[in-house]
């Protein structure tokens, strides 16, 4: 069984760690201190990177010193799934964690990667920020909090500690009154944002944050200079994830998910750096957020745990560099999705298993920036371009960009004849990693829970019984196509045992529209019956669309119902709320039924609570 299997990998790693405790104590080998400055909400659009237009001198200067990465993704576009991925060394989506401030929970076998640093001696500290979405046991990390720092260690013990600076963060973007530094005129706008002040404006405050984290940055490095730990320390500077602005917050493509890196080992422990280490140099190895736990663990001198997924790119053991890095968007705070992508040296490949819903979704949050509300109106008036308008309409199923023609990300080149080879390539690729990893997030979120009670979703996803992701991804895969040819399979599977697959299929017809509701009316009129809510949500909202009046009246009670959050999981009322939105049209009837609607459930996890996902949800609904 996998709990057991996983329990005994557990007394190895912590038989491991205590060895390698116990070899320090005896031979007291000189270990490194690791501190980590991270901000929030950036791209690589700092001097380093030959961005003229940024004022970073600080983080400028660590970078003439060290190494800096060309290619270092975040695996996730929004904050706590990206940490989600650097606290534990595994992808979110194999642990049932990539859903927007969602909580699940790891096997006891499987520590965050700071408690095994504290095992071995160190002194490891966080200031400030955590929104894990995975349960922090206790005794993670020596302190996490705003005092966290790394002079309350013991004499002479060794540290790791990470500042974090949120004054990048996407909130500060349209934070008011400011004045301006950077002159809004003189900034370049990515191909797919309007040219209007409001977006100039929006860019320009951007980059005077990342000023300011720049000076943030520096005053912490004076710090460990004022304290003689310079040339004992290794320095890691990254962004979280990409860039605040809409399209690269949250979007899944390079401009969502590439980062900032700049790594720096003083001279007393260049035998730890990369083999391509030269001060002031790049390289071209690629990086992933799922990397940084191996790595570190690797730098102070331990061996990674055999579960952790990422590689090792520093140490005395470094793995050879990766050919691809992969990421993922799931629940958006109310809005669920699901996209995969992957990109080699050269390409992204970007898998829609949704495709009828869109990047523009409405989601509060993003539209408090003043960049999506204008954009969300010049794209209602007909105002766009091509690539402006992209961010607005359904996903296609797969997109192909060519960063090097296209750094931008505009031109799809998936139905390209010439790139054929190419997106059959990353395509494979691309399911060869969700099936290594086991991507529990082809089960829908409330499944994750459900499926994995008693134990967590990790061991679950080993377990073929309880997920049987063969046929549930083909079901997807099939679903996610669009064609038509593919109806009669997909109403047959609306009558399989497992309820995922009966999701998928349900969902494939609705993703096809009326052409396919048509022929399916009849199975999914039963499957509104469903035993599994999860799968009545795309059923009804199918139906609700393009059943007709006597269907349409029964799928919107359907939904209506599913929507309750004194009746419905969160994750069932959520993702039936997210189907009344979606419809074209909300009649004075759907409107009453829904402002009549509960808004919390006292008994539904605090991060859940905290979003205020169904208030927001309803409150779009009713045009609020």
């Amino acid at each position: 069984m996998p709990t057991a299997r996983w329990t005994r990998r557990g007394f190895a790693t912590a038989a491991a760690v205590a060895a390698g405790s116990l070899a320090y104590a005896h031979a007291e080998p000189e270990r490194p201190n690791i501190l980590w400055i991270t901000c929030e909400d950036a791209s690589p659009t700092f001097g380093m990177y030959g961005d003229r237009y940024a004022t970073t001198p600080n983080l400028d200067r660590l970078a003439a010193r060290g190494l800096t990465y060309r290619c270092a993704w975040s695996n996730a576009p929004v904050c706590a799934p990206a940490r989600t991925t650097i606290i534990t060394g595994l992808y979110p989506v194999s642990t049932g964690s990539e859903h927007m401030r969602s909580i699940t929970h790891l096997p006891p076998s499987m520590p965050l990667f700071p408690y095994l640093l504290r095992q071995a001696g160190y002194y490891a500290t966080n200031n400030v920020k955590e929104d894990y979405n995975v349960s922090r046991p206790d005794g993670t990390w020596d302190d996490s909090s705003r005092n966290a720092h790394w002079r309350n260690r013991k004499p002479g013990q060794p540290f790791f500690s990470v500042f974090n600076f949120e004054i990048t963060h996407e909130s500060r973007i349209r934070s008011r009154p400011h004045t301006l530094v950077h002159d809004p005129a003189a900034v370049r706008l990515p191909a797919y944002h309007p040219d209007t002040p409001e977006v100039r404006r929006d860019w320009a405050q951007y980059y005077d944050n990342l000023t300011t984290m720049d000076q943030q940055a520096a005053a912490v490095l004076k710090q460990l200079e004022d304290d003689g730990l310079a040339e004992s320390t290794i320095v890691f500077f990254f962004g979280d994830h990409g860039a605040g602005m809409p399209r690269s917050k949250r979007c899944p493509m390079n401009s969502g998910l590439q980062v900032p890196m700049v790594v720096y080992f003083p001279d007393r422990f260049r035998h730890l750096a990369p083999r391509d280490y030269r001060a002031g140099s790049f390289t071209d190895r690629m990086v992933g957020f799922v990397d940084l736990a191996p790595t570190v663990l690797t730098l102070a001198g331990l061996v990674p745990p055999a579960w952790m997924q990422g590689r090792a790119f520093a140490g005395p053991r470094p793995s050879p560099g990766p050919e691809y890095l992969y990421g993922f968007r799931g629940r958006m705070d109310e809005r669920y999705d699901m996209i995969r992508s992957v990109r080699d040296r050269r390409y992204v490949y970007v898998r829609n298993f949704l495709p009828h819903r869109s990047n523009g979704d409405h989601l509060s949050y993003m539209f408090e920036t003043p960049t999506t509300a204008v954009w969300k109106r010049l794209y209602d008036e007909g105002k766009l371009s091509r690539a402006q308008k992209h961010f607005w309409e359904p996903h296609p199923p797969e997109e192909l960009y060519d960063l090097e023609n296209d750094p931008d990300e505009v031109n799809n080149l998936a139905a390209s004849p010439q790139h054929t080879h190419i997106v059959k390539r990353m395509r494979r690729a691309l399911a060869d990693w969700q099936t290594r990893i086991r991507d529990v997030g082809f089960l829908p979120e409330e499944e994750i829970h459900s499926r994995s009670q008693g134990s967590s979703p990790w061991q679950m996803a080993q377990d073929n019984a309880r997920y049987p992701m063969a046929r549930i991804m083909e079901t997807a895969s099939l679903a996610a196509g669009r064609d038509i040819k593919d109806v009669p399979a997909l109403i047959m599977r609306l009558a399989e045992a497992d309820s995922a697959v009966r999701y998928w299929a349900a969902t494939g017809l609705l993703v096809r529209g009326a052409e396919a509701v048509k022929p399916g009316m009849a199975s999914l009129r039963k499957t509104l019956a469903d035993p599994a809510a999860c799968v009545r949500v795309p059923a009804a909202e199918a139906l609700a669309r393009w059943g007709g009046p006597e269907s349409g009246s029964q799928a919107l009670a359907v939904l209506l119902d599913l929507a309750s959050v004194e009746k419905s999981s969160p994750y069932v009322a959520i993702l039936a709320l997210n189907a009344l939105d979606s419809l074209p049209s909300k009649t004075a009837a759907v409107k009453s039924a829904v402002g009549q609607l509960k808004t919390d459930n006292a008994a539904w996890p605090a991060r859940i609570r905290q979003g205020g996902y169904p208030q927001r949800l309803i409150a779009h609904i009713l045009g609020q």
